[in-house]
């Protein structure tokens, strides 16, 4: 396809003189997108259906390489752009575990093949991560410790916007999605957008010296909250502690000191429901249970079975929901649901019985059975009960790869020092890292739009996680699509005729 925004030498002159320090004009030059380096390819997808589109790969989207494996993007064009020029991108990271990945192709059986058919601009970056390394003067070095990830994902997308007169599309409209640790990048950089405490990391890099906002984040299962998510998830699944999980004695103790510094947690948080009643720790399970319930009732819906075994119960008469307020909620038009205990209900109907409550803890036992649960701390492991990092711990390493605790509590509770300290450089990484730390009322950093999904069996990560993010976004006052699909574990990319309803709803807007 030919790039017809404009004249291309006009162009190329222009984004040079606007190049700013610390670039200097040779690191513009390298910055600069190459159309005429592209080759044809056709996708096939699951129905058969060919998708031609423009492939431009291999692109580096820093100046100053650290690691050339990781530090590049991919930029994909169909043949018939959706909107002409103002197409959005698309921008799938792949990121899993905190670990690296490579830029990769689009794929028929996920989002950036969809995204594709469907005439958007696909962009896949590259990104550093906890295991991605480079040998320098003999050594070896880690390159991927937090906030390096973060830090790729956000100069691709400096990239797309300092090169959006030469890329077909809008870099105004950027989506980005990603599952797990992706679901975590695609909150922090849906949250960061333009804050000042990246300016002296991405300039070291040698980014290009304009906006890193997005348009929508789309996150599926996200891992985030770390230096709270251990406390979390023993505060939910506590209740399966002598039962399913099966943990030791010294495990029962870790998990209910974790357990009992949550509330206080909950409590800081200051969350509303929808009728502005304010959630703390004594009502929060409540709060959660209409989640499930609005779940388990769309899927009765739709024709699933659910047993009674599980916790699920249910009536012919209409619920009152405990308190919280009820409403038919008519979603995007595509099955999708709009935010919040109330909006996501489906419409009743006489053939489907009434979701009326959950026993949680008996629907927690069952989700602790289908997968095996976290030992206690989920997250923060590094030398508390046992010696073996987590990804997490390992991605607030340093570059010697040296594993690292980032919460107070490990730190007190490790086995061969609980003297250490958390350093003034970590705790601004730990900060940094952290989406909820960003998000307030008319906050200009925070995306507009957001779409949010967590399986209800997914056990990866406390429900609170999700939903916590989805509220504070929500009483901040933007624009949140959240839901539990219901029987769904850790995952990403499914239902993508509800994901592509909302991207349509949002962007002809």
């Amino acid at each position: 396809m030919s790039i017809n925004k404009f004249f291309f030498p006009t162009i190329l002159s222009a984004l040079i003189v606007g190049c700013a320090m610390p670039l200097q004009a040779n690191d513009c030059d390298k910055l600069l997108f190459a159309p005429a380096v592209s080759k044809q390819v056709v996708l096939t997808m699951p129905s058969r259906e060919n998708v031609a589109y423009t492939a431009y790969e291999n692109i580096f989207y820093v100046a100053n390489i650290e690691n050339s494996t990781y530090q590049t993007l991919n930029i994909y064009v169909p043949e018939t752009l959706n909107r002409g020029d103002s197409t959005p991108i698309f921008l799938r990271t792949y990121i899993g575990g905190y670990m690296a990945t490579t830029a990769k192709s689009p794929s028929a059986s996920d989002a950036t093949g969809r995204a594709l058919k469907d005439g958007y601009v696909v962009c896949i970056p590259g990104s550093r991560g906890a295991n991605s390394t480079v040998s320098r003067n003999g050594k070896t070095i880690y390159t991927g410790t937090a906030p390096n990830g973060l830090l790729d994902i956000k100069a691709a997308i400096r990239y797309l916007r300092y090169n959006d007169a030469l890329i077909p599309g809008t870099a105004e409209r950027i989506i980005i999605d990603g599952t797990s640790a992706g679901g975590a990048m695609s909150a922090l950089v849906g949250t960061t957008g333009d804050r000042p405490e990246f300016d002296e990391y991405l300039s070291k890099m040698g980014a290009a010296p304009t906006s890193d906002k997005v348009f929508a984040s789309v996150c599926y299962c996200p891992i985030t909250d770390l230096n709270h998510a251990d406390m979390e998830y023993e505060w939910l699944y506590g209740c399966t502690n002598n039962g399913v999980r099966h943990l030791d004695a010294e495990q029962i103790i870790i998990s209910n000191e974790l357990a009992a510094e949550c509330p206080a947690y909950i409590n800081s948080l200051k969350l509303t429901d929808e009728s502005d009643n304010l959630i703390t720790s004594d009502n929060y399970k409540e709060y959660l249970k209409t989640f499930l319930i609005a779940s388990a009732h769309k899927a009765l819906e739709e024709g699933c079975e659910i047993p009674d075994t599980i916790g699920i119960i249910r009536f012919a008469e209409k619920p009152d929901f405990g308190g919280f307020p009820a409403r038919d909620g008519n979603g995007d038009g595509r099955g999708a649901p709009s935010f919040g205990p109330a909006g996501m209900r489906p419409a009743f109907n006489n053939k489907t019985d009434y979701v009326t409550d959950i026993d949680l803890d008996k629907y927690l036992s069952y989700v602790a059975s289908v997968t095996p649960l976290k030992t206690p701390p989920a997250f923060d492991q590094y030398g508390v009960l046992i010696d073996i990092p987590t990804p997490e711990n390992k991605v607030f390493g340093n570059a010697e790869g040296t594993p690292s605790n980032f919460t107070e509590f490990s730190l007190r509770h490790r086995l061969h020092d609980n003297r250490a300290t958390l350093g003034k450089d970590l705790m601004n990484r730990i900060f940094i890292m952290n989406p909820m730390n960003f998000i307030s009322e008319n906050a200009t950093s925070v995306a507009p739009h957001w779409f949010i999904r967590h399986g209800a069996k997914d056990r990866d990560t406390s429900f609170l996680v999700p939903i916590n993010l989805a509220t504070r976004l929500k009483n901040s006052g933007f624009d949140v699509n959240f839901f539990l699909p219901w029987n769904r574990p850790h995952s990403g990319d499914y239902n993508l005729d509800d994901l592509f309803g909302w991207i349509d709803s949002i962007t002809k807007k």
